[in-house]
């Protein structure tokens, strides 16, 4: 399917709001299930889709009273061979399902049309294994066979580009950068990192960024930072330095647990949406290239709001 893409770049605004910790407001705030963590299961049911509407027209609505515009990622994290097999999907079905996600997006970005908001359509690829102990892990090549179904699906629709979301390390993020410039689709890729500001398999961030640029040739539009607290990785930020220049985006915690704790916890750490803000601004004296601002697990659309009202004024 051939369309206009639009890119974060194509707005004018200093940030781009994104969406922020789906699965997790989806189950703490809106009291729904997802097995496996996997929002895409929402899609076989009107009230599913109804849920992960209204979760959308939040993230609309905080953009619109900034006058931004916002990226928001289809609830397909989840929704690769693996998991979906864990939940009775076979290839048919998790096409049809990454197919449907990006048309649930696409009618926010209609109603959102009545706000002049201009909404970004993200394709979202998680991991194969887990987003916080990487096993198994592939090649290259191998990450690129494995996520290619999923990303030309998303190719072939409205999606405006596909971000990989939750990347524990550099060969997987290649792959899939690799399956996404085959698909001739723009590609972000977000890194995780654990409380030391390196990858959970060691790697530094700055060694996976570039790492990644050599492999494809430079082809992700920009890089992120997703589900770690800013104090976990803003002591690795270089400014000066080339790899920090290609960070983008930042889809943090609010919570400054590290990832095993989280695993561990029984109720959801939110941390607070002012103080989170806080070091979102101190993060642009650190990422001078930063634009794109949502939330990752434990966030919501307050979270969202309260960053994007820090930056947008320059400050708290």
């Amino acid at each position: 399917m051939q369309h206009d893409r639009t890119t974060p770049a194509q707005i004018a605004a200093p940030i781009v709001l994104a969406d922020a910790g789906m699965e997790t407001s989806l189950i703490f705030d809106d009291g729904l299930d997802l097995p496996e963590f996997a929002a895409f299961v929402l899609l076989e049911q009107a009230e599913g889709r109804d849920a992960l509407a209204r979760y959308y027209d939040r993230y609309v609505a905080a953009a619109s009273r900034l006058g931004v515009g916002v990226i928001l990622d289809t609830p397909t994290w989840r929704a690769n061979q693996d998991w979906g097999a864990r939940l009775g999907y076979g290839p048919t079905h998790l096409e049809r399902s990454n197919v449907l996600g990006v048309e649930l997006v696409l009618a926010a970005r209609r109603r959102a049309a009545a706000t002049a908001t201009t909404v970004v359509i993200s394709g979202c690829v998680g991991p194969r294994g887990d987003g916080y102990q990487p096993d198994d892990l592939m090649s290259a090549a191998e990450a690129q066979r494995y996520h290619a179904p999923q990303v030309r699906a998303l190719a072939r629709s409205a999606t405006d580009h596909v971000t990989a979301l939750t990347m524990t390390y550099p060969a997987e993020a290649i792959g899939i950068a690799l399956a996404a410039r085959e698909a001739q689709l723009p590609v972000v890729i977000s890194f995780t990192v654990e409380t030391d500001g390196a990858l959970p398999t060691g790697d530094s961030l700055g060694a996976a960024i570039d790492e990644v640029d050599r492999a494809t040739g430079s082809y992700p539009a920009y890089y992120m930072v997703n589900c770690a607290h800013p104090t976990h990785f803003a002591h690795v930020l270089d400014p000066g330095s080339a790899w920090t220049r290609r960070i983008r985006g930042v889809r943090a915690n609010a919570s400054t647990l590290s990832h095993a704790e989280l695993d561990e916890a029984t109720e959801l750490d939110a941390g607070d949406p002012v103080e989170l803000a806080a070091h979102y601004v101190a993060l642009r004296e650190l990422l001078p290239a930063l634009k794109v601002v949502g939330g990752c697990c434990g966030t919501n659309h307050e979270h969202v709001a309260a960053l994007g009202t820090a930056l947008s004024a320059g400050g708290i």
